[in-house]
């Protein structure tokens, strides 16, 4: 619950503090004393949005610091998840307006949506927005959902998952049946290419060594020309009658010169051997020089099967690579997009069903739904009922109507609709066309104190002017009503009406004071006689007579008298 609210520098407060009573508390004040500003501050805290014009004329920022104890259980682990720390056990939450908004929890600033979270789940804020958002078919189906408890929100839990699953399905499964026609399209495509390459049978690099295989081919006179001039200048040619010496006989010549000036001076034994391994290398030279012209002959029609395997290669490259090898790696890839696209069509077999297995968990899901809706409408609604019974308004009628939907939405089978009739002759009808001002502000205070009490805990409930267009006995019910919730919540509450405010476990008075140029507004807790004259005050205006102070006195009473016996 809220210990302690701080602001400063917010509309006309310029410096504040709110500690709030754990059960009822009470703001009154005179019109324009600034009021509203308590409930914004704590908007602010709710997550409400920020806006520089709520800034005090004068000051550069608004800061609006509120204290939290206990924190629920189920909020500690968000908490620590942004880092936060409780200070003996209390959380400090802030929001500050200036030429750039902060948030902070726990001393650390944090996004404006994680301090709207957190905010949320500390305070709940009933205001005159209320009133309009009341009449929306979705506000009536949240508020439907709230009464309904947590086996609905469960259910409305897994309902969403399902109906999120299908639907993701479902648009893939579409876009898939759209695609199927360029699918098979390109499916014919490459089954065409992959047949025309496997038919060709291309290898890796044989591109390139059948080129080089074409040119020595083609070049077979010129190589075997200067293997013949090799061969001769080797070992010289047989078919001559010149003494022309070849590198055999030279080397030879050279290997016993030296083999006899080695005989003589051993100095020479390394050259004599050096000539005898040259002699050999030369002879192996001559021998494979001459194998080598031996292998080389023309070979046409090895030339022209080459030709025509270059010729069925291009072909493939033309189309699908710059060479074999890209050729092949288009192949591996081709083959590789066929299987996915095969793969898209058992994909749609299984969406198909996926969606078929979806479909019928998102129709037992909403079936269950609309049952615990339809159980929770009438019980709420009972209980309602008699709340506005207790408010004056014993003949309304108050019922939740279900229509099916031709198909499931986000929140289920059901379009919700709250109809509300003041007499028992008129037909219910749509609350927010048949409603006046007055019977709305009731109906929503029922609806709020019903759906308040449900959610009692660590909560704290804010009322903004609840009581609107209401007064007499109607008021010292609402009083009544709120000080009953008290009982199992922290209640803060503005109101204008005395009625209402005697209620109230502690009282807060903002005090306006005005020193001829600038007005400000600060939070006075007024007891005992203080409180009396407060309450005068609301009753009668600025005269405080004594009569009004004994009027002031028995509302008192009989409000203490009433929260004695609860």
């Amino acid at each position: 619950m809220l210990t302690e609210l701080r602001i400063a520098g917010l509309g006309v407060i310029s410096e504040a503090v709110l500690e709030p009573d754990p059960g009822f508390t009470v703001v009154t004040g005179e019109t324009g004393a600034g009021k509203t500003m308590v409930v914004t501050g704590l908007g602010l805290i709710a997550g409400e949005r920020a806006e520089s014009r709520l800034v005090r004329s004068g000051s550069t920022r608004a800061v609006v610091e509120a204290r939290f104890s206990p924190v629920p259980d189920d909020l500690l682990p968000q908490v620590e998840a942004a880092g936060a720390e409780l200070e003996e056990g209390e959380l400090l939450v802030s929001r500050q307006i200036g030429s750039r908004s902060r948030s902070l929890i726990g001393g650390v600033q944090v996004p404006a949506a994680t301090a709207a979270e957190v905010g949320e789940s500390l305070v709940t804020i009933h205001g005159q927005s209320e009133q309009v958002r009341l009449g929306t078919a979705e506000r009536q189906r949240g508020v439907l959902d709230r009464a309904a408890g947590p086996v609905l929100a469960g259910v409305l839990g897994r309902y969403r998952e399902a109906y999120a699953a299908r639907r993701a399905a479902a648009a893939e499964l579409a876009t898939l049946v759209a695609e199927s026609q360029a699918r098979a399209r390109e499916i014919d495509l490459l089954r065409f290419g992959l047949d025309e390459i496997a038919a060709v049978d291309p290898q890796p690099g044989e591109d390139q060594a059948l080129a080089a295989e074409a040119h020595r081919l083609q070049s077979v006179d010129d190589l075997r020309l200067a293997a013949s001039r090799a061969a001769v200048a080797l070992s010289g040619d047989e078919m001559s009658t010149s003494d022309e010496p070849s590198a055999l006989g030279l080397v030879a010549a050279a290997r016993k010169a030296l083999e006899q000036a080695a005989a003589g001076d051993q100095m020479a034994a390394p050259l004599a051997d050096r000539a005898r391994e040259l002699a050999a290398l030369t002879a192996d030279l001559a021998a494979e020089t001459a194998s080598y012209l031996a292998d080389l002959d023309a070979d046409p029609a090895r030339l022209e099967w080459i030709a025509a395997r270059r010729s069925d290669l291009q072909s493939l490259t033309r189309k699908y690579g710059n060479s074999v090898d890209e050729v092949l790696a288009w192949s591996q890839q081709s083959a590789q997009r066929l299987t996915e696209l095969h793969g898209g069509e058992d994909r749609i077999q299984e969406l198909q069903a996926e969606v078929t297995r979806l479909s019928g968990q998102v129709n037992d899901l909403a079936g269950q739904l609309t049952s615990l809706r339809r159980a929770a409408a009438e019980q709420f609604t009972g209980r309602v009922t008699a709340e506005l019974a207790a408010l004056a308004m014993p003949r309304a009628r108050l019922r939740f109507e279900l229509t099916p939907l031709a198909e499931p939405g986000p929140h289920g089978a059901d379009s919700v609709s709250l109809l509300f009739s003041a007499n028992p002759g008129s037909e219910p009808g749509p609350l927010g066309r048949i409603a006046s001002g007055g019977e709305l502000s009731r109906v929503r205070l029922a609806l709020e104190v019903v759906l308040a009490d449900g959610e009692a805990g660590t909560t704290t409930f804010v009322f903004d002017e609840v009581d609107a267009g209401i007064g007499g006995t109607v008021a010292l019910e609402v009083g009544r009503r709120l000080a009953r919730l008290a009982r199992s919540a922290q209640v803060i509450v503005v109101t204008h009406l005395a009625q209402v405010a005697a209620y109230a476990d502690r009282h807060v008075v903002v005090a306006k004071t005005d020193d001829g140029s600038v007005t400000t507004s600060g939070l006075v807790e007024v007891a005992a006689a203080d409180r009396l004259s407060e309450l005068a005050r609301m009753m009668g205006g600025m005269d405080r007579t004594d009569s009004s102070l004994a009027h002031a006195g028995e509302l008192v009473a009989q409000a203490t008298t009433d929260k004695e016996a609860m």
